[in-house]
């Protein structure tokens, strides 16, 4: 799948225009928050957010920025799950995960150097990345799939539970997220 086919499968999720008392990030328009509207350039009611705006937002800072279109290269269903992950929890949790399954998936060095954990996708973890895909073959990617999910899965969980208003939001986390 390609970023804009990403994007219009995210901003079809998300929906239009929403200002739930529960979640912190206050209004939001197809999913991108009032906060990052404004660091974006977007200075309207956001009720009135174009559509294109949005786009550009997804693209840029949820694909391009955290190198996710490299990762795509390689592993085009991880970039997808990145791309995701990164929209609802932001990129750098998402390059960590990816960093942190890397290095847990590498045979305690055997197949390749564990890389730094700083969440930034970078020539080391597309290098490791790429080793490991190169040992596991296409069956690795899906496991590697599997180790992102449980990440994230577990972040939810661990979400709603320290906060309980958060609550209202895991079920459809999980059922429109993972898996």
């Amino acid at each position: 799948m390609d970023i804009a086919a990403m994007i219009d499968e995210v901003i079809a999720r998300e929906g239009g225009y929403s200002n739930h008392p529960a979640d912190r990030g206050g209004p939001t328009n197809f999913g991108i928050t009032q906060g990052v509207a404004r660091e974006n350039g977007y200075g309207g009611d956001m009720r009135a957010l174009p559509r294109s705006v949005a786009e550009m937002i997804y693209r840029r800072l949820y694909w391009e920025k955290p190198g996710f279109a490299f990762v795509a290269e390689l592993a085009p269903a991880v970039a997808e799950e990145l791309f995701d992950t990164a929209v609802n929890m932001g990129a750098t949790v998402a390059g960590g995960f990816l960093q942190r399954a890397l290095n847990a998936l590498n045979r305690n060095e055997r197949d390749y150097a564990d890389v730094k954990v700083d969440r930034a996708v970078g020539a080391r973890t597309l290098a490791a990345l790429g080793a490991f895909l190169a040992v596991r073959g296409p069956a690795g990617e899906k496991v590697l799939l599997k180790a992102l999910e449980a990440l994230q899965g577990e972040r939810y969980l661990a979400l709603a539970e320290s906060r309980p208003a958060n609550e209202a939001f895991l079920y459809g986390w999980l059922a429109n997220r993972i898996g």
